[in-house]
């Protein structure tokens, strides 16, 4: 069993609601200067995608930002992209040969906290190439956004939904972004006072984070997750709590919902059922799932 994190389990409820809320791209419009700036051009820097960067950078964008992958750790989404140019046929015919990644696979398939430290240890007992450079290509992605992205606010309307939370429920932040990376994000627009423990990926996945600080100190009718990606959904439903979607391309209003209307029905008791199932079908349609390329 993976050992838990011991900031997860150290933990307290102090209210009677809990609420977990996903970072990038759900409270920060950063999800397109990460991946369009940080993410992509170093997938074809480190991977040798120069003579097919067109379709790289497609693949990575399709998968990261407008389909139902939108959200997957790094490096899942890494492997996925790789398969993909692998299988297409204008890559093909084009000679490109593209990176094996059957010991990253390996490694994703073994380890619940996929994150650079957790690479990092292995390596240490380990000799791979094809891991040296996958961490040689998240390193060098973390110092892009660290170069990169400044000054993206909050969307309009979460932080009058965090002052808005914060009356009944505990929140917590549930990443899979690197700590560091989320603490300095939060901290830049002074939001990280309205949650007690910000979670990344180096804390275990979603679905455990919530799953650990939890435990039995709620109701399930009194955790919700707020996300922009499937997987954040998957989390909620691995812990039968309950999920509210900020749609993407309609984020802004996706807050004000919340605020205006999605708070009360949460605290009240009266969420779950028809106006949970409602979100869930709108958010479901806004994230294909067919390849454009195909």
């Amino acid at each position: 069993m993976a050992e838990i994190h011991p900031e997860l389990l150290a933990f307290k409820a102090g209210k009677d609601f809990l609420v977990c809320i996903d970072s990038d791209g759900c409270v920060f419009d950063s999800m397109e200067i990460k991946h369009k700036e940080c993410f992509c051009p170093n997938f074809i820097k480190y991977w040798n995608l120069q003579g097919c960067s067109k379709f790289a950078r497609e693949v990575w964008e399709f998968f990261n930002l407008y389909s139902k992958w939108r959200g997957t750790n790094r490096w899942p989404e890494l492997v996925l992209c790789l398969d993909a140019l692998r299988e297409r046929e204008d890559v093909k015919a084009r000679g490109i040969a593209i990176h094996p990644v059957a010991r990253l696979k390996r490694w994703i398939a073994e380890e619940s906290k996929l994150g650079n430290p957790a690479l990092r240890e292995l390596l240490k007992n380990e000799e791979s190439d094809e891991l040296k450079l996958a961490l040689e290509w998240s390193e060098a992605v973390d110092a892009s956004i660290q170069d990169m992205v400044h000054g993206v606010a909050p969307f309009p309307a979460v932080e009058k939904c965090l002052q808005k939370f914060g009356e009944k429920a505990d929140m917590l932040v549930v990443s899979q972004t690197p700590v560091a990376a989320l603490q300095r994000e939060w901290e830049e627009h002074a939001i990280d006072k309205y949650v007690p423990l910000i979670c990344g990926q180096e804390m275990g996945k979603k679905n455990e984070h919530i799953e650990h600080c939890a435990r039995d100190q709620y109701k399930k009718e009194n955790i919700l997750m707020i996300g922009d990606a499937p997987g954040d959904r998957k989390a909620a439903e691995a812990n039968n709590a309950l999920f509210y979607p900020i749609l993407p391309g309609s984020e802004q209003q996706s807050w004000q919902r919340l605020y205006d209307e999605a708070i009360d029905k949460f605290f009240a008791g009266e969420y779950a059922g028809a106006y949970a199932q409602s979100l869930i079908d709108e958010f479901e349609q806004s994230l294909p799932e067919k390849y454009p390329w195909v």
